[in-house]
């Protein structure tokens, strides 16, 4: 499967809210390669998670492979409950390089359906409950920096307009672009897999 672009900030298919995928398509070759590619992608840059506006889909897909769990979802919907925590450290492929703590709650479950429109769910805690999350959020249009509060998400939107922050970006992406195998940044992260 081919290894997809990924989309990163300021990119407006970030900010935009996802369509369902149309159940017409469950079962088709094109979405079985989309959602091949998007794996291929996620573990090229040794990604926890990848959702569809990352990769310039704006529908309702993301997939996964964290803590010894691999999958996709197709259409989620999400439930969460239990205390809010701030632990541990996100980042994201899409904002290359800046790693915060944004409240999450403590558990989520994701129902949705899979690339044959049969029903899944996915439930966890702590930073599999973040990962969902996470996920989902890119899906309505939100990045991880926009759940932040107080100094970390006035550092976070310095950071992101410094000349710094765009060298990075514009660093990973050529990282991208010519190497397939490239790890990108570090840190508990869904930008990667190391923590």
């Amino acid at each position: 499967m081919s290894v997809l672009s990924i989309r990163t900030v300021p990119d407006p298919v970030l900010r935009s809210q996802t369509v369902p995928v149309d159940a017409s398509r469950f079962g088709s070759t094109g979405l079985k390669r989309l959602i091949d590619s998007m794996y291929t992608t996620m573990e090229t840059v040794e990604g926890v998670g990848l959702a569809g506006p990352q990769v310039g889909i704006s529908q309702a897909i993301f997939v996964f492979d964290l803590e010894g769990r691999r999958g996709h979802v197709i259409n989620p919907v999400i439930e969460t409950w239990g205390p809010t925590t701030h632990e541990p450290k996100e980042g994201c492929l899409s904002v290359p390089e800046l790693y915060h703590t944004p409240p999450r709650a403590q558990f989520a479950k994701v129902q949705g359906v899979d690339v044959e429109g049969n029903p899944v769910e996915y439930e966890g805690e702590g930073l599999f409950a973040r990962m969902l999350q996470h996920e989902v959020d890119h899906l309505n249009g939100y990045l991880f920096v926009d759940r932040l509060e107080g100094e970390q998400r006035r550092a976070a939107r310095r950071a992101m307009v410094s000349s710094k922050f765009m060298e990075a970006t514009k660093r990973v992406n050529s990282q991208r672009s010519s190497e397939t195998s490239s790890t990108f940044g570090s840190g508990a992260a869904f930008g990667s897999s190391t923590s």
